[in-house]
């Protein structure tokens, strides 16, 4: 069964809306803000947290091959609703592999594991709230729910609160519009999706709004 957080959403209406046009173009002047989509934690959080949690997950140490799939780089900041940065947030993250699979003992998929790919990360913001990890594209995968769109799971920690959250990403935009999860966000949705960076594919921000 997937547990469900207790809802925060307290930011709607117009002003909203506003400052989801100021977060969608990655503006980081003080402004209102709409606090970043909270979302089940799903069945694959991490049993037991791997040696190496790093934020570059396509190289294990001591490892000559590299992650299979396509290599990405997703950055950005951390922010309250005011707008101010969150400097030392945590981030914690766990994803499936480019074929769709989870290194976990509940996903019980044929896709291949990648003995290669870390699949997991913990890192903290810095002084200006700025993150950054290296990682490869999620596969989609079919579930009990119906097929997952790629996505990235966070747990995220401010100074004052928590939320769990997941990236989608803005060039799968049919998977987007079926996933249930995605769909239940509603009008919060596009606090969910990364921006793609126009000059290179591979690289996209995604800033994060947390209450305080």
């Amino acid at each position: 069964m997937i547990k469900h957080h207790m809802s925060r959403r307290t930011f709607a209406g117009a002003g909203v809306a506003t400052a989801g046009i100021l977060w969608a173009s990655g503006a980081t002047a003080l402004a209102d803000r709409p606090a970043t989509a909270e979302s089940p934690m799903g069945p694959f959080y991490p049993m037991g947290h791997p040696a190496e949690a790093d934020a570059d997950l396509t190289w294990l140490k001591g490892h000559k091959t590299r992650a299979l799939g396509q290599v990405i780089e997703v950055s950005g900041r951390v922010f309250d609703v005011h707008g101010n940065p969150v400097p030392g947030a945590t981030l914690e993250l766990w994803q499936a592999n480019a074929a769709g699979r989870y290194d976990h003992p509940s996903d019980l998929s044929k896709a291949p594991l990648d003995p290669n790919f870390q699949g997991y990360a913990t890192l903290k913001a810095d002084a200006h709230g700025d993150w950054r990890i290296v990682t490869v594209k999620p596969g989609g995968y079919d579930s009990p729910i119906g097929h997952r769109t790629p996505h990235i799971h966070f747990d995220l920690r401010g100074q004052r609160s928590r939320n769990i959250a997941q990236l989608y990403f803005p060039e799968e935009t049919a998977g987007n519009a079926a996933d249930l999860l995605y769909k239940q966000l509603g009008a919060e949705a596009a606090t969910s999706i990364a921006v793609r960076d126009a000059s290179d594919p591979n690289k996209y921000r995604w800033d994060i709004v947390l209450l305080g």
